[in-house]
């Protein structure tokens, strides 16, 4: 269509003002409350509005900037949108690690992430890379012992060539982690003096200090949070080494920031637009002389946090959501982790399966081809400036109280993380948070005892404790599959259905879910009209817990089946789907032990049942 004709046919649909939307919105809502309804708010009190317009871009210091211009929020690429796809090998034998890391290389992997701990010499390193051209393919090392002694091997293995890559050399993140540093912090950071020396030496594009801010993420931080400390933990390399005679153009080329995505789509894309953003805007404050020094190197993974051991192939698709979100973000390099990684080591399979999830979003859907996508979107830019704003807030309340080392030291990023996670906990007992497979929707059939590995246990390890979400749901279900494996069955759950046909089909179908997320079995009733005729096929299911499925109104005609089950019965739990206020003290007065609906806390409740029915 030529221009001139485009132009008269959108002259057809005349702008519509802010007034007007809010008008209308507010006539269709017929006085419900506007807020509750319609504007949503994150764990980190982010807004999110039903709506936006064009206007709300106006005030935003960012827009209009470039990919490759400051403050880099559209990332630092000009011709394509291409990340390396990134494969861990948490193997610490060195053949078979190499024989893993082949493969994956031959396989679609352009990066490897080697568990370096039992490197002690030029020859264990030269098997670990034996096969790889560490010219083409990027080498990131972990749990290394002496970082400097491998950075030294693996320079001298390449030679002359430009090699990519990254050591994991973090001391701040393990004084995070344990709640004291490696040593002697000074010379940490002589070590991290020297590393800045050695890849300047051998003028090296290799990242030699790492910031970890997944950790932040997988303890359960917010998106704000996760950002501000992560920010604050970078910023105190830069002040040390600053203070060591570096300028702040020798150091941020050879830094990498590691930053965990979760399945909150468009909330993780905005998360590492405003991340890169909030950087460029530290490191100007040290008066860099080239722009490339603002930029950042960003290595996202996929979130631990959200993962579950039940229902394990939905970490398929939790983990693509978030590749996805780190390939429109702009990240150099993903790694997405193995499905099966909450509960075993990952095999060949699931190796391969993470992997090809990534050659997917590149090689068949593109996601490579176009720069910065979200730019321009009215609720994607609003999103990223309301991020990068909250978080500067605590970065710099931090910052000014003396910065990373006494927010450790003090317990303030402890303590803050710590009140996120009681409001995310409460939000997941209450299964206001879903996590389909464990919290809500199981498979109350699925039997992960046996699966378990010891390797996938996270434990407290003195500092930032990492957990996943749904832990504490896992370990009620966990206990009941082990009082089956010692012979004492799985407790079943018969739903007494009675009258109403669509609200017994609709409580049924609740109670089902709440009991199946512990893994009971449950068997429903034919539908009763009678209740004598419920009764009697409850004591004859032999059922530990009996759920009343009916109306609020109807609940009133069965409390007298409610005793004659507490006298044929007296050890069965008697449970009330529902909140039938106004039948509650007869009910009560019956022999009713307890009521489950929207606002029942799953996680106590279930654990309550466990208790009752003498499951460890």
């Amino acid at each position: 269509m030529e221009e001139a004709n485009m132009l008269g046919f959108l002259k057809q649909f005349p702008a519509v003002s802010t007034e007007a939307w809010e008008a209308k919105i507010l006539e269709d809502l017929k006085g419900a409350d506007y807020e509750r309804r319609l504007v949503w708010k994150t764990t980190d009190g982010i807004t999110a509005r039903p709506y936006y317009c064009a206007e709300h871009l106006e005030p935003l210091s960012h827009m209009g900037c470039l990919p490759a211009e400051p403050p880099f929020v559209r990332g630092k690429n000009t011709k394509s949108n291409d990340w390396l796809i990134r494969q861990d090998i948490d193997e610490p034998d060195i053949i078979k690690a190499n024989a893993l890391a082949v493969r994956a290389v031959k396989r679609g992997a352009d990066a490897i992430g080697f568990h370096a701990g039992n490197i002690s010499g030029l020859e264990d390193m030269k098997g670990l890379l034996q096969g790889i051209d560490p010219g083409r393919t990027a080498i990131h090392l972990n749990h290394g012992k002496d970082y400097p002694a491998l950075f030294g091997m693996l320079m001298a293995l390449a030679g002359t060539q430009s090699i990519k890559g990254s050591l994991n050399f973090d001391p701040l993140g393990y004084m995070l982690l344990y709640g004291k540093p490696y040593g002697n912090l000074d010379e940490n950071m002589e070590q991290a003096a020297g590393l800045l020396d050695a890849a300047a030496e051998v003028a090296s594009r290799y990242h030699v200090i790492t910031v970890n801010g997944q950790h932040y993420h997988n303890a359960g931080a917010g998106i704000v949070q996760e950002l501000a400390f992560a920010l604050l933990h970078g910023n105190e390399y830069l002040v040390q080494l600053t203070d060591r005679g570096f300028s702040v153009d020798d150091i941020t080329p050879f830094m990498q920031f590691k930053l965990a995505v979760g399945s909150n789509y468009f909330l993780e894309i905005a998360k590492l637009r405003a991340v890169r953003m909030l950087w460029s805007n530290i490191v100007a404050q040290y008066h860099p002389t080239k722009e490339e020094s603002m930029q950042m190197t960003l290595q996202a993974e996929s979130s631990m946090w959200n993962k579950s051991i039940y229902d394990p192939y939905v970490n398929l698709l939790r983990t693509t959501t978030e590749g996805m979100s780190a390939a429109i973000a702009g990240a150099d390099s993903i790694l997405l982790h193995p499905f099966d990684s909450t509960f075993k080591k990952a095999d060949e399979t699931s190796l391969r399966l993470a992997r090809n999830q990534q050659a997917v979003l590149k090689h068949e859907a593109y996601f490579d081809k176009v720069i910065d996508p979200a730019a321009g979107s009215y609720y994607m830019e609003t999103l990223t400036d309301s991020i990068a704003k909250a978080a500067w807030g605590i970065f710099t309340e931090a910052d000014a109280a003396g910065g990373f080392i006494p927010a450790v030291e003090d317990g303030f990023i402890y303590n803050e993380i710590g009140k996120t996670c009681q409001r995310r906990d409460m939000d997941i007992a209450m299964r206001k948070q879903v996590f389909v497979g464990a919290n809500q929707y199981p498979d109350n059939k699925e039997r992960m005892l046996h699966k378990l590995q010891p390797t996938a246990k996270l434990t407290d390890i003195g500092g930032l404790r990492s957990y996943r979400g749904v832990q504490a749901f896992e370990a009620l279900r966990l206990a009941v599959e082990s009082h089956e494996a010692k012979g004492l069955g799985v407790p079943r759950v018969f739903l007494f259905t009675y009258g109403n046909l669509a609200m017994r089909k609709a409580r049924a179908g609740f109670s089902t879910n709440f009991f199946g997320i512990a893994g009971y079995e449950v068997v429903e009733g034919a539908g009763y009209k009678n209740p004598a005729e419920g009764v009697r096929d409850a004591i004859a299911a032999n059922a530990s817990v009996v759920v009343l499925c009916s109306s609020d109104e109807e609940y009133a005609e069965l409390v007298t089946a409610i005793s004659e089950l507490k006298q044929q019965a007296p050890e069965t739990l008697v449970v009330v789907a529902g909140n039938p206020t106004a039948h509650t003290e007869p009910l009560n007065h019956a022999g009713t032990d307890l009521y489950i609906h929207l606002k029942t806390n799953a996680l106590d409740t279930l654990a309550w049942f466990n208790d009752k029915l003498g499951i460890m």
